[in-house]
């Protein structure tokens, strides 16, 4: 029995890739700056959150360009709708999601960024810390989907 990695094809991964690359290119060449997604989020919450994580100088000097690249990334996911892209429906129950939100939350937090931030922008930039939370990532979910597959969940 053959396994086939990409059932569906890799089309819409190299289009997918090739986007998210353009995009952080344009991000770093235009204000110089990394385009990883957790820290975008956090600086979009200062808006509202009033707790000093928030009030960082960090995230209230940069969150109006922040909140138009955040806008940028919801309106990318709505345009994909009205696009009449197939969408496949979860069948993961919802607290299970909102497990994994607040885990992963955390673990961008806690690891300086998100995967996105580390892998895409931070590898790009040859960062050595980028270079080990990858490997961290990495090794954390082929260790994690391993021990899950053979738990038979």
């Amino acid at each position: 029995m053959s396994v086939t990695l990409f059932p569906n094809g890799i089309a819409h991964y190299a289009v997918g890739g090739t986007l998210m690359g353009l995009g952080v290119a344009l991000l770093y060449v235009t204000t110089g700056r990394p385009g990883g997604v957790s820290t975008f989020f956090s600086s979009s919450w200062s808006w509202l959150m009033r707790g000093p994580f928030f009030r960082q100088a960090s995230f209230l000097d940069s969150r109006n360009w922040r909140l138009v690249y955040t806008l940028g990334l919801m309106l990318g996911g709505g345009l994909y709708l009205l696009a009449g892209m197939s969408v496949e429906a979860s069948h993961i129950p919802a607290w299970k999601l909102a497990v994994g939100g607040v885990l992963i939350g955390f673990g961008a937090r806690l690891g300086g960024g998100c995967t996105s931030g580390h892998g895409i922008c931070g590898m790009a930039s040859l960062s050595a810390p980028s270079l080990v939370m990858v490997i961290t990532f990495l090794g954390t979910g082929i260790v994690t989907a391993s021990l899950l597959k053979w738990l038979g969940v």
